[in-house]
């Protein structure tokens, strides 16, 4: 029997060896084919080639291969490493978009050098430093941006309704994002004088640091207001750092707790993280909101609360990444943020929702509906493919809030601010100005049917009944907005309000009619 033993662990060690050594002989391959065509390309190619470019998009190419949260950062992009491990970078604190071709100013943070020098919502960048932005990306205009704190950048921009380009010098500084972006009390407007004593802090996301300041922001609720309820809101929290999170569960769920297990194919991925310190919140109800942008760190902190018996969930179906990455240094300072684990939470469950180890075997991806975190109560989809939704995604809302600004210099504060029937108005004939048309999914796969049917052998009847048919589809962009006139209202109102009062602002404004935040105090209450 112990001969049988020896043997079959002996034969097991051999076929290890022998996967190991066969692994070992296909890297070298790879190795070997990509060094010979690299080669051959600076032996034979016509012209000069920028290798370093080359080298690069052939890292990310297959890194897209593995899972979209593998990427490789090279020394050049040590900002963006920064930024995503603490939130903080150097630069002028303002978000850019792309707009036919020109680059735009699309949110100023408030208190920021861009917003301290009148940089608004709509500025068109004209230049950075000299450097001509027409036709540029927004990567290569933010490089731009971008500097040491203390350091000095010039802008030339173009502003609707001015006669000429503006110059404005802003001196850079450090810009740290808020990991909590709104946090009140929940008395008048949004709810009754029962809810004075329910906090609400909206956590955007877990960066060096964030847990602390979740901390001191939970600690002046209850100094200011009397809190003894809290809501949590992580709808659109994307994640961050997994120590964070594992901090904050331990504000609420007892010391030496298990919140989260990683487990790898390295023996070193392999952790149990465990709360660390005596709670200082072990029986204050909690209510946490989520939906399907809720991901990460925020799964993880929503999850364990959820199977820890801590809290309630409410809201839609979390998004599934049960993904865990760590960042390695590689050549040349590079770095290389790669998947190492996936996480379990208490219960055992890994709500990873997309199983990317399919791709390698030529397999098609799918999102498995049982990923991701069920809240307790699961609240509809407030987004609809309404007119609100087309205004939204056509940057009309954004536009006119520009020119509203321009033509009024205050409005109330968030909480008293509405749109009223004469601002609808008024927008209505804005959008006639730009000549906006209204066209639905429908109408517009109706029209590709259209096509279809006189290229094919459809009788002349039938397409005069489809003719008519499609007129009826073509909705007058006015009546649409009478039938969805409350949430174009919501919309257009929040990017008005955060003209004058930014981020904090335009969240501060959308709770008053929330109906995820008003069925989370109806449990709060309850509790």
């Amino acid at each position: 029997m112990k001969r049988t033993l020896t043997a079959i662990l002996a034969a097991m060690l051999c076929l290890e060896a022998a996967s190991a050594q066969e692994k070992t002989t296909r890297i070298q391959k790879s190795l070997t084919i990509l060094t010979d065509v690299m080669r051959q390309l600076d032996m034979n190619y016509a012209d000069t080639l920028n290798y370093e470019d080359l080298t690069e998009e052939a890292i990310r190419r297959m890194l897209m291969r593995v899972d979209p949260y593998t990427v490789y950062i090279p020394k050049k992009e040590d900002d963006n490493l920064r930024i995503m491990t603490t939130g903080k970078y150097g630069g002028i604190g303002a978000l850019i978009m792309l707009r036919d071709s020109a680059v735009v100013i699309s949110e100023p943070y408030a208190g920021m050098p861009a917003c301290e020098n009148d940089v608004r919502a709509g500025d068109k960048l004209l230049k950075v430093d000299g450097f001509r932005c027409t036709g540029k990306t927004t990567r290569e205009v933010s490089e731009r941006l971008r500097g040491e704190a203390g350091t000095q950048v010039e802008l030339l921009i173009e502003r609707e309704g001015e006669g000429k380009p503006l110059k404005k010098t802003l001196t850079r500084r450090e810009i740290h994002l808020p990991p909590v972006s709104c946090s009140t009390a929940l008395g008048e407007p949004f709810g009754t004088e029962e809810d004075a004593k329910t906090g609400y802090i909206l956590f955007s996301e877990f960066t060096t640091g964030s847990a602390m300041e979740f901390l001191n922001t939970v600690e002046q609720l209850r100094s200011e207001h009397g809190i003894d309820r809290l809501i949590i809101d992580l709808r659109g929290n994307g994640g961050g750092l997994i120590d964070e999170a594992i901090q904050l569960v331990g504000l609420f769920v007892d010391k030496d707790t298990e919140v989260v297990t990683t487990k790898g194919k390295v023996k070193n991925s392999n952790r149990s993280y465990r709360t660390s310190a005596t709670p200082l919140y072990p029986d204050m109800p909690l209510v946490v909101l989520v939906n399907g942008q809720s991901a990460s760190a925020a799964e993880i902190v929503s999850g364990s609360l959820q199977d820890l018996h801590r809290a309630t969930l409410i809201g839609q179906r979390t998004f599934g990444k049960g993904l865990v990455q760590s960042i390695r240094p590689i050549a040349y300072d590079g770095h290389l943020k790669v998947t190492t684990a996936h996480y379990y939470l208490p219960s055992g469950r890994c709500i990873q929702a997309i199983d990317y180890a399919e791709r390698q075997k030529g397999n098609k991806l799918h999102r498995d509906t049982a990923g991701g975190i069920l809240p307790d109560i699961v609240m509809p989809d407030s987004q609809k493919l309404d007119i609100a939704y087309t205004l939204f995604r056509s940057h009309l809302f954004f536009d006119y809030a520009n020119r509203f600004r321009r033509l009024h210099d205050t409005i109330p504060a968030p909480r008293d601010f509405c749109v009223t029937d004469d601002m609808l108005n008024d927008f209505l004939d804005f959008l006639d100005e730009r000549r906006f048309v209204y066209e639905t999914e429908t109408s517009r796969y109706f029209k590709e049917m259209m096509e279809m049917a006189r290229e094919e052998d459809i009788d002349s009847l039938t397409l005069q009944l489809m003719d008519t048919l499609q007129l009826r589809l073509q909705p007058s962009f006015r009546e649409a907005v009478m039938r969805n006139k409350q949430s174009v209202k919501r919309l257009l109102g929040a990017e008005i309000v955060t003209r004058y009062y930014f981020q904090e602002g335009r969240v501060t404004y959308l709770l008053k009619d929330d109906e995820d935040l008003r069925r989370a105090m109806e449990e709060i209450r309850r509790k």
